[in-house]
């Protein structure tokens, strides 16, 4: 069984930053798998905020372009998500997946609220 575990929500201003981590037991197997974050706020469904392969390369669903970055650190087995300008509507669970592994964290909540 994989563990993922995620961190570094909290309340922020709007224009503010966090930068969300994702921790995995998954160890030296970590560099082959793409990983994804997504969030969920209260009543609607789960969305794609941001995803990086196992090359490296990065993808950002439109509504968080030029705002967020996703990075990945093999060595630690970890995923980072770097979110600027944060906007009200960014309030939710953020969660991260590993891609091909069913289990999920508990996610971070970010709130963005003056």
């Amino acid at each position: 069984q994989v563990h993922l575990v995620e961190s570094g929500g909290g309340l922020v201003q709007p224009g503010g930053s966090l930068r969300l981590s994702c921790a995995t037991s998954l160890r030296e197997t970590f560099s082959r798998y793409t990983v994804d974050w997504y969030r969920q706020a209260p009543g609607k469904q789960r969305e794609l905020v941001a995803t990086i392969t196992s090359g490296g390369a990065t993808g950002y669903t439109e509504f968080m372009k030029g705002r967020v970055t996703i990075s990945r650190d093999n060595a630690k087995s970890t995923v980072d998500l770097q979110m600027n300008k944060l906007k009200p509507e960014d309030t939710a669970l953020y969660f991260c997946n590993v891609r091909g592994i069913p289990e999920w964290g508990q996610g971070t909540q970010v709130t963005v609220s003056s």
